[in-house]
Parts: C-alpha cells; sequence; structure tokens
C-alpha cells in the first residue's frame, strides 16, 4: 500500500506591494545607532511610509543632510536612494546643485535645530527665498545631542538643561522666518504624532516649491527631563493641534467625512488636495499675514502650534524662474551647455 504523502507546506503570504510593484523594504535603510527612543527614528519611520504609500521610486530621490543627529538619520531611510551628507550647516547649497544639475530628482533634506539655525541660518534664509523644489524637515530637540546637549538657538527660554542650566535667550521661531523669507510650505509637527505627521509629509512630497517642517523631537538623552520644553511629557501637555491633516492623493479616490464650511482645500501641483480640517478656529493657511499672527500669539503664550501654517501652490520654484530646460543639465551634450569658441573670444573681446 502506498503512503499517503504528507500535506503541502502552506505558500508564503505575498508581500503587500505599493501602487509600482514595491514592497517596503527598498525603503528602509540601515539599522538606526541613534539613542533608544530618539524622536529621529520615529521621523525616518514616517517617511519611509510616506514614500511608500505615494509609491516614489525609490531610486527618484536624493537624501541630503548637514552635522548632528539629525543628520545622520537619512543612512535609515530609502537605502536605495542617493545621499550626501554635507559639512556643518550647509546642506542647502548642495541640495541646490544637485536639484539645478538634475531636476527630475526629489529631494528630502533633514537637519537639526542646531545645524540650521545657528552655523547654517544663513544658507536656510536663501533657501527659503529661492523657493527650491524641496522637503526640509528639522528635527527640532533644541540641543546639540552629538556635543552633550549645549542649547541650540531654537531652545525655548527658560527650559533647563540636563545639568541645571537655565536658557536665558529667546528662540528663534524658524516657522515664522520660512514664511517670511518665502518657503511656500510651512509646518510644525511632533514626532509622537504618527497620524499628523504622516499626512503632513505626504501632502509635503506632493508640493513644488520649498517644503519646511518643523518637527518636535525630544533627545531622549539630553532634552527630555523635567524642565525641558521640548520633552515627551512637556510637548504632549502643551500642544495644541492647528488643524486635522489628512491628504489625498492625485491617483487614489479617497473620501473623507467632514462637515461643510470646517474645512480647507488646497490643490497641490501635481493635483493632490491636502485637506485641514478646523479644530474650534477659523483659520486660513493661505493667508500669509494670518500664518504669522497665529504663529506669534501660540508662541506668546508658550504653545506648541502643530499643523499646516501656510501654502502658496502659485509661486514658481526656483527651476522655473532660472527658466531650466526639463531635460537634467547632468545628460545635456556640451554643444548645448559650453559655449562655442566666438562667443568666449567675443566675451575676451569685450573685457579689454
Amino acid at each position: 500500500m502506498a503512503t499517503p504523502s504528507a500535506p503541502a507546506a502552506p505558500a508564503a503570504a505575498a508581500a503587500k506591494t505599493n501602487r509600482i510593484g514595491l514592497d517596503v523594504l527598498p525603503y528602509r535603510g540601515s539599522k538606526t545607532t541613534l539613542c533608544a527612543g530618539c524622536g529621529h527614528n520615529a521621523i525616518s519611520e514616517r517617511i519611509i511610509d510616506a514614500c511608500y504609500e505615494l509609491g516614489i521610486h525609490p531610486h527618484r530621490i536624493v537624501k541630503l543632510s548637514g552635522i548632528g543627529c539629525s543628520s545622520k538619520s537619512p543612512a535609515y531611510f530609502l537605502g536605495q536612494s542617493f545621499g550626501f551628507n554635507s559639512v556643518h550647516g550647509r546642506m542647502p547649497s548642495i541640495a541646490t546643485g544637485a536639484l539645478l544639475a538634475n531636476r527630475t530628482l526629489q529631494a528630502i533634506g533633514v537637519s537639526g535645530d542646531g545645524d540650521t539655525a545657528s552655523i547654517g541660518m544663513g544658507q536656510f534664509i536663501h533657501l527659503m527665498r529661492r523657493n527650491l523644489p524641496l522637503v526640509y524637515i528639522i528635527e527640532d530637540n533644541g540641543v546639540y545631542g552629538l556635543t552633550k546637549g549645549q542649547f541650540s538657538a531654537m531652545a525655548d527660554q527658560g527650559s533647563k538643561a540636563k545639568n541645571g542650566v537655565i536658557n536665558d535667550l529667546p528662540a528663534l521661531d524658524i516657522c515664522a522666518m520660512a514664511i517670511q523669507a518665502g518657503a511656500t510650505f510651512v509646518g510644525r509637527s511632533f514626532s509622537g504624532d504618527k497620524k499628523q505627521l504622516s499626512e503632513m509629509l505626504k501632502a509635503a512630497l506632493a508640493h513644488r516649491g520649498t517644503v519646511m517642517l518643523d518637527v518636535i523631537s525630544p533627545c531622549v538623552t539630553f532634552n527630555d527631563h523635567e524642565g525641558s520644553t521640548k520633552s515627551y511629557k512637556y510637548v504632549k501637555e502643551h500642544e495644541e493641534p492647528l488643524q486635522e491633516v489628512s491628504f489625498v492623493p492625485s491617483y487614489e479616490d479617497i473620501h473623507i467625512d467632514y462637515d461643510p464650511g470646517t474645512t480647507t482645500a488646497v490643490t497641490l501641483h501635481d493635483g493632490s488636495q491636502l485637506r485641514l480640517k478646523k479644530l474650534g478656529r477659523d483659520y486660513n493657511p493661505l493667508d500669509k499675514v494670518g500664518a504669522l499672527h497665529t504663529l506669534t500669539e501660540t508662541y506668546e503664550k508658550g504653545e506648541v502650534l502643530t499643523g499646516v501654517f501656510y501654502v502658496n501652490t502659485e509661486k514658481p520654484d526656483f527651476s522655473a524662474l532660472l527658466n531650466l530646460v526639463d531635460e537634467p543639465l547632468a545628460t545635456l551634450p556640451e554643444s548645448k551647455v559650453r559655449p562655442p569658441k566666438a562667443v568666449l573670444e567675443q566675451v575676451m573681446e569685450g573685457l579689454k
């Protein structure tokens, strides 16, 4: 008698894929070396989720950063993307060069409050005014984490350091500065608010222009103690969401339930919509003056205001201002990028 064969092992479940047929693995990076519980790791996870859910090809993304704990984090997401870790405060220059050479790339810049608001402030301001198509994320913990927790220029006045020192200097309001300088999408979130940050990142990636997101990201080693104004406990107790953020991608028809008259819809450059649900205040993110007033008002109250503060989809981005051709400059033949000898001779003649 024939021996009955053993039942076949169940087939492994197929990995879930996004709209371009990729699973989540190509969107991940190396294993993090940051402190356990660091808010920066949560931000990296949200970037992974946003890029995967939107179906952005990893090879079309360039990651850029400066120096600091925050600037290490691009190693932990989008491992198959291009990347460049620049010197302290100089990430905007590298980003500008990369995007002018190849305008088909989508750029994500990660910086810290020290990298941005101290040594990098000059570059930051000019990046905002040029409206370079870049998602600029500030992982904001109020300290220099790599050099033992000194206050940054964005540390709140009155905040206590781990060694007991009180910060006597007022903080820079980086969101108000970005709006004034010319950024066309400005908002703030909290690394511990998964839903808000995820939706905000997806909307940011669909925007054509400079996006500046200030993400409060507590430093568990140097700035998560009693007396810190950027600790998990303090932010959770003082956070005041400006609106509930939902993002509707252009390629997917999603219906959101909301009461008439309570939502402001902003159409982004790729046709996607950013829908901002009002939470008890009449707020218009298209109003630049109103955005600055709201930020000033809540800053004086000591509140951590989160949400999308300002969006402008009409202002041309830097590539359009320079009248660049559609093709990446790096792919153009020499005949198109190098002036002929006769033109050079004419220039030299005019200098005599």
